[in-house]
């Protein structure tokens, strides 16, 4: 393998599942989709998207969103309604890290943040002190408790049904409402072997993307009860993500459904070929007990190499990533990586550290 150096770069690219183009079956079934103005009427292609979506998960309804950042802004609001209240989520959570505090921006909910553990949960104790005595008007009123699953800056670690109980469980005691922010939860179902409504049954909500894994070229899709729908609905309209003819969206996410939630597995075991192969290589770190679903985070803390400088460097021979932080980079497999590009990446990688290229 030359890795590029006879100026034929192969392209290898890691940086995110966000990154996997439609399939053939899926540009089709968008060419050809039953469409009508989804906002004036009902678009019946996608009614049949939600609907499946909605019987997935155990829930009475769903709706189909442009993004998980709107899924996500748009299920914090509706469960906690008023300004001043209070949403409990992770450090390391992708509301709290990527979503631009969204939630206190536009929607005045203030963020109650726990320490993720190193596997994505929050430590159950710290999770009901964070919440606020209902009869003390120094503080905000406590409404919901967020948590992700599979978890992104965890390493994609599956947060199981027993801690998704115990922590629906404790809402419910204090009256509050779960979320549970499930961008790649049908990862999670496929490594932990478990239905995707078994794993969110202890949810008030969960928002579902179709466009990481499941390689649908746009969109989310929230579920819940036919009332938080009916609000959300609303609130979609507000923020700008009702749609006219947005069969042509929901025809993809079908195809989806049938097609790509069954070979997951897939990436997962090219996900554990890769982390692997990179464990140990010249200074190399992975927690390979953390390399669960399709995401692999390696520490390059005692390599010669800080991750921008490892990133770039990988760049330049055609292996594309992402630095996570300052000492880990982070590598993600889906559709479009097969056990052969995980092969010719871990070449790549040591000839780089056999170079002195930087």
């Amino acid at each position: 393998m030359d890795c590029g150096a006879n100026g034929t770069k192969r392209i290898v690219d890691f940086r995110s599942d966000t990154i996997t183009k439609p399939t053939a079956a899926m540009r089709a079934a968008m060419a050809s989709a039953e469409v009508d103005d989804d906002i004036v009427t009902v678009d019946p292609t996608m009614d049949e998207l939600q609907k499946e979506m909605a019987r997935i998960f155990g829930k009475e309804a769903a709706l189909f969103v442009p993004s998980g950042t709107m899924g996500n802004l748009i299920s914090v609001l509706v469960h906690c309604e008023a300004r001043a209240s209070e949403a409990i989520i992770g450090s390391e959570s992708h509301i709290n890290v990527y979503e631009q505090g969204g939630m206190a921006t536009l929607g005045g909910v203030f963020p109650s943040i726990v320490p993720n553990n190193p596997d994505g949960t929050m430590d159950l104790r710290a999770v009901e002190n964070a919440i606020k005595p209902l009869d003390d008007e120094h503080f905000a009123t406590t409404r919901l408790i967020c948590i992700e699953n599979t978890h992104n800056r965890c390493g994609g670690r599956c947060v199981s049904v027993e801690y998704t109980d115990q922590v629906g469980q404790l809402a419910k005691r204090y009256g509050l409402r779960l979320h549970v922010d499930g961008a790649r939860i049908f990862n999670a179902s496929t490594a932990l072997g478990v239905s995707p409504e078994r794993l969110v049954r202890a949810a008030d909500t969960v928002s579902v993307c179709l466009s990481k894994g499941l390689a649908a070229p746009a969109g989310s899709v929230i579920v819940g009860s036919h009332e938080f729908i009916e609000k959300a609905k609303r609130l979609r309209k507000a923020l700008g993500g009702a749609m006219r003819q947005v069969g042509i969206l929901a025809a993809p996410g079908l195809v989806a459904l049938k097609d790509m939630v069954c070979r997951l597995y897939e990436d997962h075991s090219n996900a554990r070929l890769l982390a692997e192969g990179l464990c140990g290589m010249k200074g190399l770190q992975v927690d390979m007990s953390a390399v669960e679903t399709n995401i692999v985070n390696v520490d390059v803390t005692k390599s010669r190499f800080t991750a921008e400088e490892l990133c770039r460097a990988m760049g330049k021979i055609g292996i594309l990533s992402y630095d996570l932080t300052k000492t880990s980079i982070r590598l993600v497999t889906h559709y479009h990586i097969s056990e052969d590009d995980v092969r010719y990446t871990l070449a790549c990688f040591q000839v780089l550290f056999e170079s002195d290229l930087v």
